[in-house]
């Protein structure tokens, strides 16, 4: 089972901050991320999603893989190539792997424009060495899927950096 974590921060450099500091710590294995994304709200109020994997990419790449192995099948590679590459990011671009995004856009309204929320879904991890690691940067605790003594230990050492510099905003608490 994974748990899911959103921090408040108040700006996109400072989430992507922390998700590459997570990312680093899943390569010394202390934590099994399953999706990491930043969802941030504009000015105008719109909410841009920025995924860890880029599906349409994936698609794209492995559609003209398939198509080229199939167009040479059919002594046509070029066509094989261009039909494997447009079905293949359509499918991608069609797909939602881990977070579901409606779910982030949603959530990520409630949060004051320029602040970014840094969506994480965790499979596993080594909860006092992450925390350790990411407790400096701040951030408020928007909503957990974690057990209310866990939520609570993460609250406490996100609100102690959180002290000494302004917390983002949520529409909620504005």
């Amino acid at each position: 089972m994974s748990d899911l974590v959103v921090i408040v921060y108040p700006s996109e450099a400072k989430a992507e901050d922390v998700r590459q500091r997570l990312l680093k710590l899943q390569q010394e294995y202390l934590i099994t991320i399953n999706d990491a994304v930043i969802a941030v709200k504009t000015e105008s109020g719109s909410i841009k999603l920025n995924q860890l994997v880029n599906t349409t990419a994936i698609g794209a790449a492995s559609g003209s893989f398939w198509g080229l192995l199939i167009g040479v099948l059919f002594l046509n590679p070029i066509i094989g190539v261009a039909l494997g590459a447009a079905s293949g990011a359509l499918g991608g671009a069609l797909s939602d792997f881990g977070i579901n995004d409606n779910f982030m856009k949603e959530l990520a309204a409630s949060i004051q424009p320029g602040n970014a929320a840094l969506f994480v879904l965790i499979k596993n991890m080594t909860a006092d060495k992450v925390l350790k690691e990411i407790k400096d940067a701040g951030g408020v605790v928007l909503k957990t899927s974690l057990d209310e003594t866990k939520e609570q230990v993460l609250r406490d050492a996100l609100a102690k950096a959180a002290a000494t510099e302004t917390p983002p905003q949520t529409a909620k608490s504005a």
